[in-house]
């Protein structure tokens, strides 16, 4: 949930490397930026927090209505990691090699409802709200860069997984996971698959499209109006509306069946906490550091790209979707595959295409 310009690249069954077309340009404060892409917001819950770890981690206990069995026992699930006195909500379930997800712009671990549960029979799946998002810390103020996420997941490798693990990330989850990979020393990082990677924190990354090129004017006046914090607040109460949030989320995800109420929920609950309108402001008006396509070079695990797409944030014909699908040619250690009919967050749109390449993936690599 985000403020940006939005183009519809035309529908394709397969790879296109021939000039984008313009389709249609529309500012709508309604429709997210990059990765969240869809997913932004959740948490209107009241909870009650036990100790089990002593100055390791506690665990939350949400007591809330109207939502499904399946996701009141992942919030129930969750407890908090201490990172630098910041309070992280993760979740961890299974047995076997560990792998931890890393959700996207505006989303949080229920956003991965659909996966947890078949992973965990191959693996110890670890879910993690990053900084500003879910069930975490959104400190006041907080000046959110990609770089401090990607801080976030070594050191929560380090400090709570303590082995070797497959990072899996979506969006801005993705380039998060990619950071961390390349500044990885190689014993905390053992495998990266990416979900529609974003090319940066926000649009402002994507300066190799001329699309984005012919808006950059348009794109500076709303980081100006959105450091006014009224002009702000008035966006973001506006967007968490349930009915605009079902609009956006149907916008992004290409099987529209997958939209339901449970997703609807996890979006908005975080979005009345204290601290969540200037999460948003700081990710959309932040820098949005490191590209992709400067950090993958650096990567030396293996990879699994996975790519729908109908995804109108980081499309196959764009900069970043172009750069992704080259790189099989390139880079011996990675896989690509394109699932069709498939939005922006692929393991909540389809997840069983994105379980069908995943878990073999996963047990053939090392």
């Amino acid at each position: 949930m985000a403020v940006a310009l939005r183009y519809s690249p035309p529908s394709q069954s397969h790879l296109s490397f021939s000039s984008p077309k313009l389709h249609k340009f529309s500012f709508n404060p309604s429709h997210s930026l990059s990765s969240l892409s869809p997913s932004h917001f959740s948490r209107r819950v009241n909870t009650t927090q036990t100790l089990r770890f002593p100055s390791k981690a506690r665990s939350i206990t949400p007591v809330a209505e109207g939502i499904s069995t399946e996701l009141s026992e992942i919030y129930q699930s969750c407890k908090i990691w201490n990172w630098r006195g910041f309070n992280i909500s993760y979740l961890v379930k299974g047995n076997g090699p560990p792998l931890l997800l890393v959700h996207g712009f505006g989303a949080s671990i229920p956003h991965w409802r659909r996966n947890i549960g078949i992973l965990s029979q191959k693996a110890t799946v670890y879910a993690i709200d990053l900084l500003g998002f879910g069930a975490s810390d959104k400190p006041p103020g907080f000046a959110y860069t990609m770089e401090t996420w990607a801080q976030l997941i070594l050191d929560f490798l380090a400090g709570v997984v303590k082995k070797p693990t497959v990072l899996v990330g979506n969006s801005v989850g993705s380039l998060a996971c990619v950071i961390a990979a390349s500044e990885s020393n190689g014993d905390l990082v053992r495998g990266l698959v990416l979900l529609n990677c974003a090319g940066g924190m926000n649009n402002k990354a994507i300066v190799d499209d001329w699309r984005i090129k012919l808006i950059m004017p348009l794109l500076w006046l709303v980081d100006f109006l959105l450091k006014q914090k009224r002009i702000a607040s008035a966006i973001f109460e506006r967007v968490k509306q349930r009915e605009n949030l079902k609009n956006i989320l149907i916008s992004v995800y290409g099987n529209k069946e997958a939209v339901d109420e449970d997703l609807i929920e996890i979006i908005r609950r975080p979005a009345d906490d204290d601290g969540a309108l200037d999460a948003f402001i700081s990710t959309v008006t932040g820098p949005p550091g490191p590209s992709p396509i400067s950090l993958m070079p650096k990567i030396s695990v293996p990879v699994l790209v996975l790519w729908g797409d109908q995804d109108p944030f980081t499309p196959l014909d764009g900069p970043v979707g172009k750069y992704f699908s080259s790189l099989p040619s390139k880079i011996p250690n990675l896989e690509l595959f394109i699932l069709p009919g498939t939005g922006h967050c692929p393991h909540d749109d389809r997840p069983d295409l994105v379980h069908e390449k995943l878990i073999p993936w996963l047990e053939r690599t090392p």
